[in-house]
């Protein structure tokens, strides 16, 4: 099957995406709004944008009100990306449903939260991994926003850590998301490989 561009609306090429680009990784990103409001959301549109200086991005989806991520991010410039291990997938689920403005996520979730170091927003405490970003812009990508970051601290737990700042996928335990469910991600291998089906 081929299908052109003039052909994507007489298919669901949303389901399309999603179930070929996967597993994503999950930016469970944390902010706090003028008024002091925690909030918590996931988002499987992300990836490192650049290594120097090093910038991560993800993208909001467009909704009818625009997301707590986003207006907070806009308000403050300043945000927490956390990695999100399997002991928070259901934490993390929980705070991806649209809660009122005022609804604080991370007491909604059960999620134990800490001050960040260099920004001013909440970061997940029992996430293995947790960087602080610093806005660098927002580019509208007709109805969604790609949001870019600058990393300025880094949180990593110690048991995910090993020697030469290599981190233990095995430890890490990151949840992968599929079309519409996740992915555990457990296996690994290197390349080449003769077990590899042909």
């Amino acid at each position: 099957m081929l299908i052109h561009k003039d052909q994507f609306k007489n298919h669901n090429m949303s389901k399309l995406i999603k179930g070929a680009v996967v597993p994503r990784p999950i930016a469970w990103v944390s902010t706090e709004s003028e008024d002091g409001v925690g909030n918590l959301a996931p988002f499987s549109f992300f990836t490192v944008a650049s290594m120097d200086p090093i910038t991560l991005c993800f993208s909001v989806g467009s909704v009818e009100r625009e997301k707590d991520t986003l207006t907070n991010i806009k308000e403050t410039g300043q945000f927490v990306v956390n990695i999100v291990s399997e002991s928070l997938a259901n934490q993390m689920h929980e705070s991806s449903k649209a809660h009122p403005r005022e609804t604080d996520e991370f007491i909604k979730a059960g999620t134990r939260t800490e001050r960040a170091a260099f920004v001013e927003a909440p970061l997940v405490t029992d996430s293995p991994v947790s960087m602080e970003c610093e806005l660098d812009r927002i580019i509208d990508l007709g109805l969604n926003q790609l949001i870019l970051g600058k990393v300025v601290g880094y949180h990593i737990r110690e048991e995910v850590y090993m020697d030469k700042d290599k981190i233990d996928p095995h430890k890490l335990k990151p949840v992968g998301r599929m079309a519409g469910d996740y992915s555990y991600i457990h296996e690994f291998y290197k390349l080449p490989n003769e077990n590899l089906p042909e």
